[in-house]
């Protein structure tokens, strides 16, 4: 197939994408654009296209300075989420420290194109790995290069909302769970998240937490892993008692280093 017969498919097949359309927009648009959309993130989203990994990438969830967070649909009408990393942003500079010191990767290349192929496989392993041990997180469905398909959480009127935006009927009850999901990301999937906070935990219409952006996680031999482990019970205590939740980072780590399973947490 030649290159026009691939740029004309994938015009059909991503919102908002044509050719001529990305000369008209505007600097900032124009640049953002292309960080995501480069020659090699184009034909990877032509491979999942070609492959049936997804039918069309449909509009933007989210979008950040690693990288942007599209909604796909399946060639079967399932919703999924494609988070594409940027190539050419220096927000990676600090990824080495969740890596050196991780006994799963060894020898990794310091390039920046092949490092954040190796960051979007790391969040692919970390999810299926919490996932096998029943944290809640996106289901993992693909990875190439830079880019990553999940589940997609949301419906069809739009993606879950994060914690930080989230009117809270019944605040205590949702710091009970989200320590209690770390107990299991600690002590059965032997990771630490290393970056949790209000606005990586979405809340669906039907009240299920889901931790995401996991790339971060680091397994519990990590030489910093304690030091995370504590920034992110503080981190999330914080947010809780700042809505009138009697939420304690101590009493956390307490029911977290205590790998007892047969009691529920409590405030």
């Amino acid at each position: 197939m030649s290159s026009q017969e691939m740029y004309d498919i994938l015009e059909e097949r991503i919102d908002g994408y044509t050719k001529s359309d990305t000369r008209r927009r505007d600097a900032d648009q124009r640049k953002t654009y292309d960080e995501v959309f480069d020659h090699m993130a184009l034909l990877r989203i032509y491979k999942l296209i070609t492959s049936q990994v997804i039918e069309t990438l449909d509009h933007p969830i989210s979008t950040g300075k690693e990288g942007n967070v599209y909604r796909a649909t399946s060639p079967d009408g399932t919703l999924l989420a494609v988070k594409i990393y940027r190539t050419s942003t220096a927000t990676f500079r600090n990824i080495m420290k969740y890596i050196d010191g991780n006994p799963r990767y060894r020898n990794i290349p310091h390039k920046r194109r092949q490092l954040i192929s190796v960051w979007a496989k790391k969040e692919y392993n970390n999810l299926s790995r919490l996932i096998k041990f029943k944290v809640s997180v996106p289901q993992p469905v693909h990875v190439s290069g830079n880019i990553l398909v999940m589940e997609y959480i949301g419906n069809e009127f739009g993606a879950a909302p994060m914690l930080k935006d989230v009117p809270m009927e019944y605040p205590e009850e949702l710091y009970m769970n989200i320590i209690e999901e770390y107990f299991k990301i600690y002590n059965t999937a032997c990771l630490v998240h290393a970056d949790l906070s209000e606005y990586n935990i979405l809340l669906t219409e039907e009240g299920r937490l889901v931790l995401i952006d996991i790339g971060q996680c680091v397994v519990r031999e990590h030489p910093e892993a304690e030091n995370w482990l504590l920034r992110d019970l503080k981190n999330i205590s914080r947010f809780f008692v700042r809505r009138g939740v009697a939420a304690d980072w101590k009493n956390a780590l307490k029911y977290i280093k205590a790998d007892n399973d047969k009691n529920k947490f409590s405030i």
